[in-house]
C-alpha cells in the first residue's frame, strides 16, 4: 500500500470515530502527489460525488474548481477537498476548502517539498509584485508561517513525497469520544413552530436559533406581539451568526418548513444555489416529516397548506421581496452591502452569516451592514451559535486553520489601552520579520484591521507579510497595538507603464494613478510617486481621542521629510522598529473609500482634499468611492491642484446624472471636502444674477434657469460655507433641487415640506444669504427693490 494511503486510511479512521476532521498534506514533485491522492481516493470508502479538487486543472473524475471560484464551496459539506497549491496558493481558496469538510472529512493538500516552498513564486505572488516592484521582491514569509503552523499541529499528517517517507502523521490518539446520543432539545413552552422542528435541532444553540426564527410567522390570532418582535403589521429581521459548521443554514432551513408548512411564501437567496442547499435539504425533510408536501424539485417546495420555499439569486429576488411572506437570505457575509441594504425592503427578513469566515465581501456584513441594520424600522433579533454540529468541539483543523489564517485574530482586550492618548502612544514601523516572529503584535495588528474595515480577509495577510509595496504603521501604547494604517506605494512609474494604463491596460497595485489615468485621462498622474492610505484602523476602546488623526499627522511626517524620531523612544524596541529619519519622501499622501459624510470629514480635518468620486457605487461597500490628496512636494500640488479644477468643473453635471442617487449629507461633504482654491469663477452675468435674485427675493421662478443657481451653491459649499448662516435642511434643499434636479414633490417629501409649493418658498429663503454674499451690483439692486430691509 502507498505510504500516503496508510496514511489517509488511519487519519479518515480516526476522525470518523471522534467527528473531527484530519488534514493531510502531499508534499513533493506535483505527478507523485497526484498519484498519491488517486490511490487514496480509490481507496477511501467516499463517493467521487463527495470529494472536490480544488487547483488549476482537471485531474481527477471528481468536481473541480479553480482557486478563484472556491467561494462556490461556501455552505456545501464535502467528505474529502484536495487543494493543489504547486502553481501557488490564495490564502482565501484555503479557508473556503477547510470550511467545507465535513466531520470525519479529510482536507489534503498538494504542496511542493515543504523546504523549497516558501521560496517558490506563483499566481498569487504575481499579483502581489505591482510596479516598479517586480517578482523577485515578493517575499514567502506567508508561506514559511503556514509551513510552521503545518508542522506544530495537532491533526496534521505530512508525507515527504520525494523521500518517500512519512514526517508526521498527524494521529491525535484520543480516546474515542463520539456518541450517537443526541443532546437533550427542550421544545419552548410557547412554541409556535411544530415540535418536529425542534426535534430535528442537533443542540440547544440551534433550537435557540429555530425559536428566534418563529418571530417571523404573522402575529397570532391575538393580536399579540410575534415572537416578541412586534405587532402583526411591524418589520422584523433575525440575524444568525456562527463560525462555520455550527447549524445556522439547518437552522435556516427548519424554520423555512416550519413557514412552508404554516402556509408562508419563503424567498431563499445566497451567492449561488449550492450555497443555499442546506436550507432546502432540512426544509423538505421537515415537510416530508409534518406530511406538508405537495410538490418538490430542487429549488422549490410546495406544501398543502399553500405555502413553499423557493429560491432565487440575489438580484431575483431583490425584485421578488414583495410578492414574499418571508425573506431569508443565507451567507450573508458573501453578499455586497448594497445587495443586504436592498433586502430591508421585505418586512420579515432573516441573515444567516459566518463570523470568522471573510468570504466574499469579507466583513461588509458586520462592519457596515449591521449599522444599517439597526438604523431600519426592522425589529431586530439576533443569535449566536456557538456549538459546533459538523464536527466536534476542537476540531484540530478548525483550530490549525484559524490559527494558520488568523481568522480569530482580535486587537488587544480593552482595559489594556484603555488610557491611551496622542501623549502616551509611540509611533512604530511595524516590518514584516518583526511581526513573523511576534504572534502576539501580529495577531493584534490584523485583528485591529479586520475589526475596522469590511474587506479584511486570508488575502490580506499575506500581502501584509509579502507584498513589496506594502508598509505599516502603528500606535503602540504599553507594547500593545492601538492604531494601524496600512500604506501602499503607488505612482513613479516609468513612461512605459505610464503610456500602457492609458491605453487601458490594467497595472497592479496603483490605485489612484489608475483612476486619475485610465478614467480621468491624464497620462503624467503616474510620474509622481505616492502612498496611498489603505486602511487605518483605531482601537474601538479609545476612539474619538484624536488618535486617527495623530497617526495620519505622523506619517505625514515621516514621508513628507519632516521627520521625528518616532514617537519619542528614537531606537527599537522588543522587534518594532522606531519610524526611521531616512524614510524616502513622497510627493502626494492619499486615500480612496466607500464616501460618508463622517468619512469625509475625518480625512478633510486630516488635510487631505477630494479630486474625485466614483460614478458608480462600490460592489461590497455599497457607496460611492471618494479620492482624496494631500500633497507634499510641488509635483504633489500639481497633480492635485489640475484635479481638484476638474472635479469642481465637472461634479455639477455628475449631480444630475451617475451621481443623482448620491445622499445629499454625502454631496455636501464632498464638495467641502475640496480645496477651496479650486473653486472656478462664478460666471454669472447680470442677467442671470437679476433671475437669481428675483427668485430669492421676488415673484421670480428658479425653473426658468436653473444654471446660475448651480453655480452659486457650488461656490457656497467651496468656499467656506460657515461664512452664510444656513440650516441643514437648506442645505439639504439646496443639493436636492439645485445639484440634482429632483422634482418639487419628492423633494418636499424627503424634507418633510407640507408642499411643493412650500418648498419653492424655502428654496428662495435659502438662496438669499448667498445672494447677500456673493451676488454683484445687479443681484443687489434686485434684492433692495423688493426687500425694504436691506
Amino acid at each position: 500500500m502507498h505510504v500516503g494511503t496508510t496514511v489517509a486510511t488511519a487519519l479518515t479512521e480516526e476522525a470518523s470515530r471522534n467527528n473531527e476532521r484530519r488534514l493531510l498534506v502531499l508534499a513533493g514533485d506535483r505527478e507523485l502527489g497526484y498519484d498519491a491522492l488517486e490511490r487514496i481516493l480509490d481507496h477511501l470508502p467516499v463517493a467521487i460525488t463527495d470529494t472536490t479538487l480544488v487547483g488549476p486543472d482537471d485531474r481527477l473524475r471528481c468536481e473541480h474548481l479553480e482557486q478563484a471560484r472556491a467561494g462556490t464551496l461556501l455552505g456545501t459539506t464535502r467528505e474529502v477537498v484536495a487543494l493543489d497549491a504547486h502553481a501557488g496558493l490564495r490564502p482565501n481558496a484555503l479557508g473556503k476548502a477547510v470550511g467545507a469538510v465535513d466531520g470525519g472529512g479529510l482536507l489534503v493538500l498538494l504542496v511542493p517539498s515543504l523546504a523549497d516552498w516558501p521560496a517558490r513564486r506563483g499566481a498569487f505572488d504575481e499579483s502581489l509584485a505591482v510596479p516598479p516592484f517586480e517578482l523577485a521582491d515578493v517575499t514567502g514569509r506567508f508561506r514559511r508561517r503556514l509551513v510552521e503552523t503545518l508542522r506544530a499541529h495537532r491533526g496534521v499528517a505530512i508525507v515527504d513525497l520525494d523521500g518517500g517517507r512519512i514526517e508526521a502523521d498527524g494521529l491525535t490518539r484520543p480516546a474515542p469520544t463520539r456518541s450517537d446520543v443526541r443532546e437533550e432539545i427542550g421544545i419552548p413552552p410557547d412554541a409556535r413552530f411544530p415540535p418536529d422542528a425542534y426535534e430535528a435541532c442537533r443542540t440547544a444553540d440551534q433550537a435557540d436559533a429555530v425559536s428566534a426564527l418563529e418571530s417571523l410567522l404573522p402575529a397570532s390570532d391575538g393580536g399579540g406581539d410575534a415572537g416578541g418582535a412586534g405587532g402583526e403589521h411591524s418589520k422584523r429581521a433575525v440575524v444568525l451568526e456562527a463560525d462555520r459548521g455550527r447549524g445556522k443554514s439547518s437552522a435556516a432551513g427548519l424554520a423555512a418548513g416550519a413557514l412552508a408548512a404554516d402556509g408562508a411564501d419563503v424567498l431563499v437567496t445566497a451567492p449561488g444555489w449550492r450555497n443555499a442547499r442546506e436550507v432546502f435539504e432540512r426544509a423538505r425533510a421537515l415537510c416530508e416529516t409534518l406530511e406538508a408536501t405537495t410538490t418538490v424539485d430542487e429549488r422549490r417546495i410546495e406544501t398543502a397548506t399553500g405555502g413553499r420555499v423557493r429560491f432565487a439569486e440575489p438580484a431575483a429576488a431583490a425584485a421578488e421581496l414583495e410578492a414574499a411572506d418571508v425573506a431569508i437570505v443565507d451567507e450573508a457575509a458573501a453578499l455586497p452591502v448594497a445587495r443586504l441594504e436592498s433586502f430591508l425592503a421585505a418586512d420579515r427578513i432573516a441573515f444567516a452569516t459566518t463570523i470568522h469566515g471573510y468570504e466574499g465581501a469579507g466583513r461588509g456584513f458586520s462592519v457596515r451592514f449591521r449599522d444599517r441594520l439597526a438604523e431600519s424600522d426592522h425589529a431586530v433579533e439576533e443569535r449566536t451559535l456557538v456549538d459546533p454540529i459538523r464536527y466536534a468541539a476542537g476540531d484540530p483543523v478548525e483550530v490549525w486553520a484559524f490559527r494558520a489564517l488568523l481568522l480569530d485574530a482580535r486587537p488587544p482586550v480593552a482595559p489594556l489601552v484603555d488610557d491611551a492618548d496622542p501623549e502616551t502612544v509611540d509611533y512604530r514601523r511595524l516590518e514584516p520579520d518583526a511581526l513573523l516572529a511576534d504572534e502576539p503584535l501580529l495577531r493584534e495588528t490584523f485583528g485591529l484591521l479586520v475589526l475596522a474595515h469590511y474587506r479584511t480577509e486570508p488575502n490580506d495577510l499575506a500581502r501584509l507579510l509579502d507584498a513589496p509595496n506594502l508598509e505599516v504603521r502603528a500606535l503602540i501604547h504599553d507594547g500593545h497595538v492601538v492604531g494601524v494604517a496600512l500604506l501602499a506605494r503607488e505612482g513613479n512609474l516609468p513612461r512605459a507603464t505610464r503610456a500602457e494604463m492609458y491605453e487601458g491596460g490594467r497595472v497592479r497595485g496603483n490605485m489612484l494613478p489608475d483612476v486619475l489615468t485610465s478614467q480621468l485621462r491624464d497620462e503624467s498622474a503616474g510620474e509622481p510617486a505616492g502612498l496611498r492610505v489603505v486602511r487605518i484602523a483605531i482601537h474601538p476602546a479609545v476612539r474619538s481621542r484624536g488618535l486617527g488623526s495623530h497617526l495620519l499627522e505622523r506619517v505625514r511626517e515621516e514621508f513628507a521629510g519632516a521627520r521625528s524620531n518616532g514617537g519619542g523612544s528614537g531606537a527599537e524596541s522588543d522587534g518594532i522598529d522606531a519610524a526611521p529619519d531616512g524614510a524616502e519622501a513622497v510627493d502626494w499622501l492619499g486615500t480612496g473609500f466607500g464616501a460618508t459624510p463622517e468619512l469625509l470629514e475625518f480625512w478633510r480635518e486630516s488635510g487631505y482634499r477630494t479630486i474625485h468620486v466614483s460614478t458608480t457605487r462600490n460592489d461590497a461597500s455599497g457607496e460611492h468611492s471618494a479620492l482624496m490628496l494631500e500633497p507634499t512636494s510641488a509635483a504633489g500640488e500639481a497633480i492635485h491642484d489640475r484635479h481638484a479644477e476638474w472635479f469642481v468643473r465637472r461634479f455639477p453635471a455628475l449631480c444630475t446624472d451617475s451621481l443623482a442617487d448620491l445622499e445629499p449629507d454625502v454631496v455636501r461633504e464632498v464638495l467641502r471636502s475640496v480645496d477651496e482654491d479650486a473653486a472656478p469663477p462664478l460666471e454669472v452675468t447680470d442677467h442671470e444674477w437679476r433671475v437669481v435674485a428675483g427668485a430669492a427675493y421676488g415673484p421670480g421662478l428658479y425653473d426658468v434657469d436653473p444654471g446660475p443657481f448651480r453655480a452659486l451653491v457650488v461656490r457656497y459649499f467651496l468656499t467656506n460655507p460657515e461664512r452664510v448662516e444656513l440650516s441643514d435642511r437648506e442645505e439639504r434643499l439646496l443639493v436636492l433641487r439645485v445639484l440634482q434636479g429632483r422634482d418639487w414633490s419628492s423633494v418636499a417629501d424627503r424634507l418633510e415640506y407640507p408642499s411643493a409649493r412650500q418648498c419653492m418658498r424655502a428654496l428662495g429663503a435659502a438662496v438669499r444669504p448667498l445672494v447677500d454674499r456673493y451676488g454683484t451690483e445687479a443681484a443687489l439692486e434686485v434684492r433692495d427693490r423688493f426687500d425694504g430691509t436691506n
